[in-house]
């Protein structure tokens, strides 16, 4: 297991995305990015199936379990749970804005009870030797910004935490959908940098409308680490120059094509297990962004891989069909270079 890495760079908990098969497919994207799973409440570890919701792969690490919860004895079982399972970090939700969360008392609407989430960090903390983290919003509806935010970090390093990760944005719980808490709300950048000019001894990281990896690049200029959401997910062929850019380890980006060679033992191994291949294949649907074939790509992948006993054999039908369409863009390209040379 690699030793906990801080959050220069990590990828969201992404409710329904980042599921065990989407981290091994971004691990091999990138060998030190921090990985999170999706989020999961307290009941569903304290009483449901752990081995589907908790388990994953060796090869993930390192990779931050995500709770959902607000009772701190709840919370402290279930971090302990997490611990035993091996999970690098153990992260409080404070940020999800949907009404599922909102009946359950956890997410977003914590971020009005900042004592309560101090409470619940500290027992938490007291329950686990890996490190206890929290992911929040800036505010949320009518809450000043800058008071919430400061005030919640606040009141949690009294309760022995260190590391923040701020979506920065507010999450509005009344009139906005979830769907729309990820885009309407305007980012607020700035209110952030200052928390971390501010307590320069937290490790801040920030999330929230970031596009890419040149912006990662930007933010980190202000803040210790960058959280990728859906551009992470949807185009994750970009995560594969996050080693040399971000890290600035001496290796080569990692190619789409090379990720698919690599990724396809994942696959082999747990098409035997009994997972089915659309629930993995689906990760990698924007592997090929922006590349002739991606198109194909998606469709080979989602039509013919959701069939009964679908196998490996669809993934490499749809990798020969990109590869297909990137040679004839080459040859187009070869032919229009001696035309032009010859006219």
């Amino acid at each position: 297991m690699q030793q906990f890495q801080p959050h220069r760079f990590s990828v969201a908990p992404m409710m329904d995305w980042s599921d065990r098969h989407c981290r091994s497919l971004h691990r091999v994207l990138s060998s030190r990015a921090l990985l999170y799973s999706e989020m999961v409440t307290t009941g569903a570890v304290l009483h449901g199936d752990r081995e589907r919701l908790l388990g994953y792969g060796q090869e993930q690490h390192p990779v931050a379990l995500q709770l959902g919860g607000s009772e701190p004895a709840d919370l402290a079982a279930a971090a302990r749970i997490g611990e035993d399972y091996g999970y690098d970090e153990i992260n409080l939700n404070v940020g999800c804005p949907s009404d599922r969360v909102q009946s359950g008392r956890f997410g977003a609407c914590l971020m009005r009870e900042p004592d309560l989430v101090a409470e619940c960090m500290a027992a938490m903390a007291a329950a686990v030797k890996v490190p206890v983290t929290v992911k929040c919003r800036i505010g949320v509806d009518d809450q000043d910004p800058e008071e919430a935010l400061f005030t919640l970090v606040d009141k949690c390093v009294s309760a022995g935490v260190s590391t923040f990760v701020v979506h920065a944005r507010k999450a509005w719980l009344q009139g906005l959908s979830p769907k729309e808490n990820r885009d309407v709300p305007p980012l607020d950048y700035p209110l952030v940098y200052r928390l971390k000019r501010e307590r320069p001894e937290l490790t801040i990281s920030i999330n929230g409308g970031v596009p890419g990896v040149d912006a990662v690049i930007e933010h980190l200029r202000h803040v210790d680490g960058v959280m990728l959401g859906r551009a992470a997910y949807h185009e994750a062929g970009l995560l594969g120059a996050v080693d040399r850019r971000v890290f600035g380890l001496e290796v080569a980006d990692i190619t789409p094509f090379e990720v698919v060679e690599r990724y396809r033992p994942y696959i082999e191994r747990s098409l035997a297990e009994g997972w089915r291949l659309a629930g993995i294949t689906r990760h990698m649907l924007g592997l090929f962004h922006g590349l002739p074939g991606a198109r194909a790509w998606r469709r080979i992948l989602t039509v013919e891989g959701v069939g009964e006993g679908a196998g490996i054999e669809v993934v490499d039908k749809a990798l020969e069909a990109v590869r297909r369409a990137v040679d004839e863009r080459e040859t187009r390209g070869v032919q229009s270079t001696v035309e032009t040379a010859s006219g």
